[in-house]
C-alpha cells in the first residue's frame, strides 16, 4: 500500500502550485489555556493574543490523552492513540518496540514525500526550547511511543531549505516544564522571568483550582506556571518576528496548541478539563481572522487540516478532521484515554458532549494520587501528601485527591462546572445522559479498535526498560521499582 501512497504524492508533488503554504505548528509542553486571549487576567500574553486576532480561536479543544508521548503520537499520526497501540506513556523504546499498523503514517513522512522541507526545533537560532541562549541547536522534542525513521525530519530548521520550498515545521518549547518541581527550580526561573519581564508574578494573588489549598507551596507554584506562559509568550513573539523578517508570515499556516493541560495533581495525566483541555489558535491563508469557534475539536484534527492545507489528501483511516473544510460538520462528541504512565498503571476513557463529560474508571478500586515516582517528585505533590498525612486538607481537596477508590463513573456539566467537582453520575435526574454517554463510549471504544490495557507481561518489559535507564543505587531507581511490584500485586488481587 506505501508504494502506491508514494507515487500518488510524488504526482501531486508536480500538479501542486508553488505557493503551498508553509506550515508550522507550536507544539508546548504542559500548559493549560491560560493565556489572555482565553480569560486569563493575572498575565498578558500579547503574541497568543495577536495570533487569535489575526486567526481562528478555539474554545473547546481537548486532548485525546493527557501526557506528553501519547499526545505526540497521536498528533503525527492523526489517529487516537488507543487505535494504533500507542497509548501507555513512553512505551515501545527498547524491548518491546512497536510498529505502526501499515496504513498509517507520520505526517513529516507525508508531507516530506509531497515536497515539504520538514524541520523540528525551537523556530530561534540563537535560543533553544527552554529559551535558552545556545550556540548549536539540535531536534526538537518527538517523543514518539512507536518506531519511527529520523529521516522523516529533514532538520532542526527551515533555514537549510532550497529556495522557496515550502516547510514544516514544528516549534517544541519546554512550556510548563520551565517551572520546574522544587523550589531551587522556582528560584532559578524567577531570575530569568526578571531578566526578561523585569518582574515575577505575586503567588499571593493567583487563583487556585478549589481543591488545591490555598497556602504558599501551592500559591508559587502556580505563579511561577503563569511565568512559564509568560516566557513562552515571549519565544513565540520571537518566532512570529523571525517569520515577519524573513517575509514568510504572509504565506505560512500557524497551528498554536499544547500537549495537554498544567502538570498538577489533577490535571495532566488525567481526562479533567485540568487535563486535557487546551489552547487551539489557527491562523493563516484562508483561515478566518478575529474568529471564534465553540464547538468540540481534538488535538489529532491539527494533523488533517495540515494536510488538508498543503492540498494532500487525507488518509481515509485518519480519525483527525479537517475542521477548517467549508463542508466540515461539527462532532456532536470527542473522546480521551488516559493509561500507563511511567510504572503508575491506570485505565480511564472518556466521552466529552455539549453538555456532559462522561469518565469511565475502569480501575476504581485504586486511589486517584496512585503512587508514582513522576508526580511523587513533584513539590505541590509531596505538599499536598504532606497536608494529608497531617489532616490539615480541605474537604474538596480530601474527596477528589484522597479518596482510596474512585467511583467506576463521573458525570459532569462541565461547562457550569468549571472544575468538575460535583459528579452526577447517581443524580436520577441525569440517569438518561449517564445511560446515553455510557452507550457512546462503548461504541467509540469497539468501533476504534482500542487497545486497552497492556498484558502482564508487556508491563514487565516497559518497566525493566524504564530501570534499565536509571542508576540502580538513585532514589527515583528503588522508587519506580517499588511502586511497580505494588501495581503488580494490586493487578493479581483484582484491584
Amino acid at each position: 500500500m506505501r508504494p502506491l501512497i508514494t507515487i500518488f504524492l510524488l504526482f501531486s508533488t508536480l500538479a501542486l502550485h508553488a505557493d503551498r503554504p508553509n506550515i508550522l505548528w507550536f507544539v508546548i509542553d504542559d500548559m493549560s489555556a491560560d493565556f489572555s486571549c482565553y480569560g486569563e487576567t493575572l498575565i498578558k500574553t500579547p503574541a497568543v493574543d495577536q495570533l487569535a486576532k489575526e486567526g481562528t480561536r478555539f474554545t473547546r479543544a481537548y486532548a485525546t490523552s493527557p501526557v506528553c508521548s501519547t499526545f505526540r503520537s497521536s498528533l503525527i499520526t492523526g489517529m487516537y492513540q488507543t487505535s494504533i497501540g500507542v497509548h501507555n506513556h513512553r512505551s515501545g523504546r527498547r524491548n518491546s518496540q512497536i510498529e505502526l499498523p501499515e496504513e498509517v503514517r507520520p505526517i513529516p513522512e507525508i508531507l516530506q514525500e509531497a515536497g515539504y522541507w520538514t524541520c523540528n526545533g525551537s523556530g530561534l537560532k540563537d535560543r533553544d526550547f527552554k529559551y535558552n541562549k545556545v550556540s548549536k541547536q539540535r531536534l526538537g522534542k518527538t517523543d514518539y511511543n512507536f518506531e519511527w525513521n529520523q529521516s522523516m525530519y529533514n532538520s532542526h530548521d527551515w533555514e537549510g531549505r532550497k529556495g522557496d520550498q515550502p516547510f514544516f515545521m514544528q516549534v517544541q518549547l519546554n512550556g510548563g516544564k520551565l517551572r520546574g518541581a522544587s523550589q531551587a527550580h522556582y528560584d532559578r526561573f524567577d531570575k530569568v522571568v526578571q531578566k526578561e519581564m523585569g518582574k515575577i508574578t505575586p503567588p499571593s494573588k493567583v487563583s487556585l483550582p478549589p481543591y488545591y489549598p490555598k497556602e504558599e507551596i501551592m500559591q508559587k507554584d502556580w505563579s511561577t506556571y503563569l511565568d512559564t506562559v509568560r516566557i513562552t509568550d515571549l519565544h513565540v513573539g520571537k518566532v512570529i518576528e523571525r517569520l515577519k523578517k524573513e517575509g514568510l508570515l504572509k504565506n505560512t499556516l500557524i497551528a498554536f496548541f499544547t500537549d495537554h493541560g498544567i502538570s498538577h495533581a489533577r490535571g495532566k495525566q488525567f481526562l479533567y478539563d485540568e487535563g486535557t483541555h487546551i489552547p487551539l489558535i489557527v491562523r493563516g491563508p484562508g483561515v478566518q481572522r478575529a474568529a471564534t469557534r465553540t464547538d468540540l475539536v481534538t488535538h489529532i484534527d491539527v494533523a488533517a487540516l495540515s494536510l488538508a492545507a498543503a492540498g494532500i489528501p487525507i488518509p481515509a483511516i485518519m480519525e483527525g478532521n479537517d475542521i477548517l473544510s467549508p463542508t466540515y460538520t461539527h462532532k456532536p462528541t470527542v473522546y480521551g484515554a488516559r493509561d500507563r504512565c511511567g510504572e503508575a498503571v491506570d485505565h480511564i476513557r472518556s466521552v466529552r458532549s455539549d453538555s456532559y463529560l462522561y469518565i469511565r474508571n475502569f480501575l476504581p478500586e485504586r486511589p486517584h494520587l496512585a503512587p508514582s515516582d513522576y508526580k511523587d517528585s513533584k513539590l505541590i505533590v509531596q505538599r499536598l501528601r504532606k497536608l494529608h498525612a497531617e489532616k490539615k486538607l480541605p474537604k474538596l481537596a480530601e474527596k477528589l485527591l484522597f479518596s482510596p477508590t474512585r467511583s467506576p463513573e463521573e458525570l459532569y456539566l462541565y461547562k457550569k462546572d468549571r472544575w468538575q467537582v460535583t459528579n452526577l453520575a447517581s443524580n436520577p435526574k441525569h440517569l438518561k445522559a449517564l445511560i446515553n454517554h455510557r452507550n457512546q463510549l462503548e461504541q467509540w471504544i469497539t468501533e476504534t479498535g482500542d487497545h486497552g490495557r497492556e498484558s502482564p507481561e508487556v508491563y514487565a518489559l516497559e518497566v525493566q526498560d524504564e530501570l534499565d535507564g536509571m542508576k540502580p543505587s538513585s532514589a527515583r531507581y528503588k522508587n519506580f521499582k517499588g511502586n511497580a511490584e505494588l501495581y503488580k500485586k494490586w493487578d493479581q488481587e483484582g484491584r
